[in-house]
């Protein structure tokens, strides 16, 4: 058993580059659309972020980051997307409860993760967000932060434009 598998991270890919294209890989949002994330990513601006688990402490906090800033991502053109491993009906209370107003995506059988090198910890989704213009990754937070995720992102959107 590897350092990594012990620690509990599983599926522990690279994760994507700056530079690197939205993957192509068809998801659900909560409210059953399905669609090709890189088609939705290939104009404007693209945040993806994926979290651990909703309705918990710092998930929440993240979540309620971005929703507090949301008119000025909505401004700037940003479209978000949330993605954990936590099904549809849990992602609709999530929203609801926090009226948070982007996307959710449900990735339980972990593509995205694959797809984007975001390790799970504990079958869970590691925090990581990674910001796209014009479908082209040019920030990455590996860390994933939670209260100032939407001071980070927007911080890197004017450092860029």
């Amino acid at each position: 058993m590897s350092l990594w598998q012990w620690l509990g991270f599983k599926d522990r890919g690279i994760p994507l580059q700056e530079g690197s294209k939205i993957p192509r890989i068809q998801v659900r949002d909560d409210l059953g659309h399905l669609f090709y994330l890189d088609e939705v990513g290939k104009v404007g601006w693209t945040l993806v972020y994926f979290y651990p688990k909703a309705d918990t402490p710092g998930c929440t906090a993240q979540a309620c980051s971005l929703r507090d800033h949301f008119h000025e991502f909505t401004s700037l053109g940003v479209k978000i997307f949330a993605v954990s491993r936590d099904k549809a009906p849990a992602l609709k209370g999530f929203k609801k409860k926090y009226s948070l107003p982007f996307s959710m995506v449900s990735d339980f059988d972990c593509r995205l993760m694959r797809s984007f090198g975001v390790p799970k910890w504990f079958g869970f989704a590691s925090r990581q967000a990674f910001l796209f213009k014009e479908g082209t990754l040019i920030w990455r937070d590996l860390v994933g932060s939670t209260r100032t995720q939407a001071d980070e992102v927007l911080r890197a959107i004017r450092e860029r434009n």
